[in-house]
């Protein structure tokens, strides 16, 4: 029976693994999107994409490579052997993958005056990590924290934040600068966030969108406020509550 059908036995042992590769694959979504990016963090950080190039490559080529090297006829230790070396590669793969979305996971998301950033892991100025007031210099492994900046005040803080931002680390990237979210931030936040009526009008062909991103904070569009979302996969806008001055929301809406 095996002489005359080895393909047979081959695409078997090709879809079990597929199987576990895909059990394997969702579990570690879990990890990835309940953890280290949350929505709406999934798609301003990149993290989908990522996550279905790496999990897409490792998940098929796996169950492939079983396809090619899977022969019943092997004596046993050489096909127990064969397959050890196939999944071993596969699960390095996946780790290096793994790894590669850790060191780019969303740590923070942080107001610089008139906006906020999202700031992921390789964004950060690590040597300022110890500058970082309190807890706020271990850097999340559970979706971004909320945090405000201070402004240089010296001449020589000012100059040096200019050069610093001119090379791509703005204020958001930069511990030293980073502040904990407190009323001095939500007063920071309401006093440059703006109404909503004017955005809802530009958006006038997206209005069902619009309001449903309305929605899912619990609050009518006359409490809410808004201020512009930098991230590297897109520009969106953060709604805040008009009184409290907290984050309640987020919408994909290019607010420049």
């Amino acid at each position: 029976m095996i002489e005359s059908s080895p393909w047979r036995f081959r695409a078997r042992a090709s879809l079990i693994h597929l199987g576990a590769s895909a059990a394997i694959a969702a579990a570690a979504a879990a990890l990835v999107f309940w953890l280290w990016y949350p929505w709406p963090y999934s798609v301003l950080a990149g993290g989908v994409g990522l996550f279905v190039l790496i999990t897409s490559v490792d998940v098929v080529m796996g169950p492939l490579i079983t396809l090619v090297v899977f022969d019943p006829r092997k004596p046993r230790r050489e096909l127990a052997r064969d397959l050890a070396i196939v999944i071993a590669l596969q699960l390095c793969a996946l780790g290096y993958g793994l790894h590669i979305m850790f060191g780019a996971r969303p740590v923070v998301l942080a107001i610089e005056g008139e906006r906020f950033r999202v700031v992921r892991a390789i964004d950060v100025v690590r040597d300022e990590l110890p500058q970082a007031p309190g807890d706020l210099g271990r850097l999340s492994v559970t979706g971004p924290i909320l945090v405000g900046t201070e402004a240089p005040t010296t001449a020589d803080e000012q100059f040096e934040a200019i050069q610093r931002a001119m090379a791509g680390a703005d204020l958001g990237m930069r511990p030293k600068f980073w502040r904990p979210w407190n009323p001095v931030g939500r007063r920071e936040a309401l006093g440059y966030g703006k109404p909503l009526d004017a955005l809802r009008q530009r958006y006038a062909d997206r209005g069902v969108e619009f309001d449903a991103a309305v929605a899912r904070t619990g609050r009518p569009a006359q409490q809410l406020r808004y201020l512009p979302l930098l991230s590297t996969h897109g520009d969106w806008i953060v709604l805040l509550d008009a009184g409290s001055g907290d984050v309640v929301g987020f919408a994909p809406f290019d607010a420049y």
